[in-house]
């Protein structure tokens, strides 16, 4: 059993392969921040650029004349998950000052981003007023690539250590019974918010830090979150390149 089975998370030793790639990744992670076609990303006040599809890699992972993404960990996913073609990454960048409430944001989604993190499992979206949730984005997993070197304390990723458990038990329990042709139109909300209670209260948190050329991949069903930035200024902030590879269906990512 890998300590992604076991804790929900694992980060991959500096990687010679990766630092080549990073090498390309990173100057096109750098212009999208600044390139007008992207403004709408910038949230937060200022403090994060969300920076979705924002690097311009083809499905291998090419990032202008760089190799196809490779090294252990796409080993490791690739054994574990089968690699998959690849959308085009987020560049999530995060500045000194973050979080500052998000547009539209109410005053307790900005009082849970900034005492929880944002705590949350990615493709469970909320839609709708009141907030209902539903799983609309499945994927395999989730890639992290530090494309520049930023200290633990600058807005790090955090992750509940085993609560991938408590959330594929939650949605297996919540999806019993479902036609697998209508999994996508159920209302989680219940079953997502009192699972995620319970791994506040039964889960330790933890700093996912890594440095250029090391990464990590995170479970699925991981609550996770940004925790707020706490180190010295850094004039481009802290740079992450995000990998979610989509699958094909709701019972898919329950099952796998």
């Amino acid at each position: 059993m890998s300590e992604l089975d076991d804790l929900g998370w694992i980060k991959f030793a500096h990687d010679p392969a990766l630092v080549d790639w990073v090498g390309h990744a990173y100057p096109a992670g750098l212009a999208s921040v600044t390139d007008p076609a992207l403004h709408d990303w910038h949230q937060c006040q200022g403090t994060w650029f969300v920076g979705v599809d924002a690097l311009p890699n083809d499905a291998a992972g090419r990032v202008g004349r760089s190799e196809a993404l490779a090294g252990s960990a796409v080993d490791f996913l690739g054994q574990t998950y089968g690699w998959p073609d690849l959308h085009k990454a987020q560049v999530s960048d995060v500045y000194e000052g973050y979080p500052k409430p998000r547009e539209g944001e109410s005053d307790a989604g900005f009082k849970y981003r900034l005492n929880r993190d944002a705590a949350h499992v990615d493709g469970v979206l909320g839609l709708g007023t009141p907030k209902r949730r539903f799983v609309k984005e499945p994927h395999s997993f989730i890639l992290g690539i530090p494309l520049n070197d930023a200290p633990p304390e600058a807005a790090p990723m955090v992750v509940w250590e085993g609560s991938h458990k408590i959330m594929q038990a939650a949605f297996r329990s919540a999806f019993a019974g479902c036609d697998p042709a209508h999994m996508s139109e159920l209302d989680v909300t219940e079953a997502y918010v009192a699972a995620r209670r319970d791994v506040f209260e039964t889960c330790k948190r933890v700093v996912v830090h890594a440095k250029r050329g090391e990464c990590y991949a995170v479970h699925r069903f991981a609550v996770h979150g940004v925790a707020p930035w706490a180190g010295p200024a850094m004039a481009e902030g802290r740079m992450i390149a995000y990998f979610r590879p989509q699958i094909d269906s709701v019972q898919a990512w329950l099952e796998g």
